[in-house]
């Protein structure tokens, strides 16, 4: 199954709400992000109100992955306002800690 998120506009969406709290700065650029088309499943449970699919089905849906750099001190505010535009009620959010060049 397909379902056009990015056709909505929630990936810009998503991306304006985690650039606006500082995230995609690398140097002199700011809203530095990558896209990545991704397959995505999931299985909502009776207590879920899933935003596509049904209750109880295993779905599978082809997404948009954004990812960007953020500082530390912005991960909670950008945390913030990802959950605050994104139309699922559990985004799938990941956080790495990266390592600059210059501590190696």
């Amino acid at each position: 199954k397909d379902y056009d998120w990015d056709g909505d506009g929630y990936v810009d969406q998503v991306r304006e709400a985690m650039c606006s709290e500082g995230c995609g700065v690398i140097g002199n650029y700011t809203n530095c992000t990558m896209a990545t088309t991704i397959t995505g499943t999931f299985l909502a449970t009776d207590e879920t109100n899933p935003f596509c699919g049904e209750k109880g089905v295993v779905e599978s849906y082809t997404e948009t992955k954004l990812e960007a750099i953020c500082d530390i001190s912005n991960a909670k505010a950008v945390l913030a306002a990802i959950r605050k535009v994104h139309p699922y009620e559990e985004p799938g959010i990941d956080i790495y800690p990266l390592i600059d060049e210059s501590d190696l």
